[in-house]
């Protein structure tokens, strides 16, 4: 019977299970899934958009996926999947973003930490983490996505490719480009 029951738990469910489950209406399984996911979709859309409305961005996209769930073919290709609604809810802002932009302004959006004296021995990391985020501002989107889900989210290039709808080839070529810029970049700021 405790077997019954470990299978039954979402929590103790694969990412598979998980997913048939949502699709026939599971909201627990659909909690679960938010559980294993959110931090690394909350990641994505910061580095790839900054931390204005972040919370409104993750919300967008586990909105999306649970309508969407019921279309998804292949609850095997999940995270893929996942990724690619974050990449379109991330173009989506940048579209938006760029609409609004007046003439005068570059686009550039810095994310600045305030620090207070309690984050005193932190203020090294978070210095770092600022040029990095300030750094990955200075690339295209395309550029950045890239570099984001690749060196930073830890996506194999093929998955890349998938996510991003592009050929191999022009994963690598961005990705290089990607991790040039930011090189030169750090080094301008001295971080090199």
């Amino acid at each position: 019977m405790s077997v019954t029951v470990l299978a039954d738990n979402p929590a103790n469910a694969t990412e598979k299970d998980l997913v048939r489950r949502c699709q026939q209406g599971d909201t627990l399984s659909f909690k679960q899934l938010y559980r294993r996911y959110q931090q690394r979709v909350r990641a994505t859309l910061y580095q790839l958009c900054g931390s204005e409305m972040l919370d409104d961005l993750v919300q967008e996209v586990f909105l999306r996926v649970w309508k969407s769930l019921p279309k998804l073919r292949e609850p095997s290709y999940f995270s893929t999947w996942l990724y690619r609604i974050t990449w379109n809810v991330a173009t989506d802002k940048r579209r938006k973003f760029a609409q609004n932009l007046s003439l005068n302004d570059d686009g550039t959006i810095l994310n600045i930490m305030p620090s207070r004296p309690e984050d005193t021995p932190d203020l090294m990391r978070l210095h770092y983490q600022d040029l990095v985020q300030q750094g990955l501002q200075t690339l295209s989107l395309d550029h950045r996505a890239v570099l984001v889900l690749h060196d930073l989210e830890d996506v194999p290039q093929k998955e890349v490719a998938t996510i991003l709808e592009l050929p191999l080839g022009t994963v690598k070529s961005r990705l290089f480009y990607a991790r040039n810029q930011m090189r030169k970049f750090l080094k301008q700021q001295g971080a090199l």
